[in-house]
């Protein structure tokens, strides 16, 4: 379902450098297609989830691995929260120290378009002893979980995108909160939500949702995700196996879904298993405790889930990101160190640790431990890191520093895309 207009083939790119909704129908279809062979602008990166094995891009991403410490293999697996508006020394600290591989930015650290680009070129410059850039993240979906500074305008919540039933309107949303991003500095949006409003109980999805039909869902966060990419911010599917049907907050305690394999593939899955046949790059994992696959672990920590279902059933190869890892979902159950290390296990490539240094710091720790003693093994681990890495050079992200934000033009880029809500 890619706009072929937009996209150059990756490995074509790579060998000539040498990468149901209800409401009227009123949706542009988007035509599906064979992400391998759909072309791939340069600067806007398809999603896929393949991975090829014979081009050259690989063969440097394995050089680049093989020339890498376990140290900073490590660092590549977790990404984190920061405190403040300004870089602080214990965050070069996790830089210099743990050569952490990204960075999630939330309310608490954004004032202004000027001081976030500042506080994000910071970053990068603090990485430059760091080969690999950094993933500059960001919770952005519109509406009640949106992170951006005034003077720009509000953004739509996604069950207004869903209400309008129009692709083409997802896709400029999408595509106009990815330059959004980019001009700030992010490369990576923790969007869309392809989360089922399926249970009136549910107290953290709701307006998040695009609507309470698997196709309304698929269909919107596919466009909002291309519109991402068109400006090469890579989106982040969630909460992997679907968030909708839940009635506890998973930040304040683990939700508890009983539903079996059979229900979940009639609803929650079938939005994740499109983006996946879309080529979809990064997904996030939920915490979820579902009795009918796994008694003992929730989704983020599930081999059963992440391995068994996401990978070998549904076929996905791209990364998988946990949810944040210090939200009581896990907290009030788990030590956060072996919750880290399990969910790697399981099939996880990023640990999201979005708050406290010391809790960030136990992650790491404990990851590093595992490594030492063979719990994880390096086999394991490079299995990972060569998907962050290959993730990395998909998108040619780079610690280049920004200056100026045009925000009127994002404006009135927004407000053009509001004409099409009613077409």
């Amino acid at each position: 379902m890619l706009y072929a207009r937009q996209f150059l083939v990756l490995t074509v790119l790579l060998a000539i450098i040498g990468c149901s909704g209800g409401g009227a129908n009123t949706q542009t279809p988007i035509p599906q297609q064979d992400n391998t062979n759909s072309p791939i602008d340069s600067t806007s990166p398809t999603a896929g989830s393949d991975t090829v094995q014979s081009s050259p891009a690989n063969d440097s991403i394995q050089q680049q691995l093989d020339a890498m410490s376990m140290e900073e293999k490590i660092g590549q697996m977790v990404l984190i929260g920061l405190e403040g508006t300004k870089l602080k020394q214990t965050t070069k600290d996790m830089l210099i120290e743990h050569r952490v591989g990204g960075f999630i930015l939330y309310k608490r650290n954004i004032e202004s378009a000027k001081q976030t680009q500042q506080l994000l070129n910071e970053l990068k410059a603090a990485n430059n002893e760091n080969a690999p850039p950094l993933l500059l993240s960001v919770d952005e979906e519109g509406g009640v979980v949106s992170r951006m500074p005034k003077p720009f305008l509000k953004l739509p919540t996604p069950r207004e995108i869903g209400q309008t039933n129009n692709t083409s309107y997802a896709y400029e949303i999408g595509s106009t909160i990815g330059e959004m991003l980019e001009e700030l500095g992010f490369n990576m949006n923790f969007a869309p939500v392809l989360d089922i409003d399926s249970n009136p109980n549910n107290p953290i999805i709701g307006k998040r949702s695009y609507g309470s039909g698997a196709q309304i869902v698929s269909d919107m966060g596919n466009a909002v995700a291309e519109g991402l990419q068109s400006n090469s911010i890579v989106p982040v599917v969630k909460h992997f196996p679907g968030h909708g049907d839940t009635e506890v907050d998973s930040h304040l305690d683990l939700p508890v879904v009983h539903k079996t394999l059979a229900e979940l593939e009639a609803l929650e899955l079938i939005p994740f298993q499109l983006a996946i046949q879309n080529g979809v790059d990064a997904i996030m994992i939920a915490h979820i405790l579902l009795p009918e696959l796994d008694t003992e672990f929730p989704a983020s920590l599930s081999s059963t889930i992440i391995d068994g279902l996401l990978r070998e059933k549904l076929g996905y190869n791209g990364v998988v990101i946990t949810d944040d890892m210090t939200m009581g979902g896990i907290t009030k159950h788990f030590d956060i160190g072996k919750a880290a290390v399990q969910s790697v296990l399981a099939g996880s490539d990023i640990i999201l640790v979005g708050h406290q240094d010391k809790l960030q710091r136990a992650v790491i720790h404990a990851l590093s431990a595992s490594a030492a003693d063979g719990t994880l093994t390096e086999e394991r681990i490079n299995e990972s890191v060569y998907r962050i890495l290959q993730l990395k050079q998909k998108y040619q992200l780079e610690d280049k520093e920004l200056s100026g934000v045009d925000i009127e033009r994002i404006n009135k880029k927004l407000k053009e895309a509001a004409q099409l809500q009613a077409s």
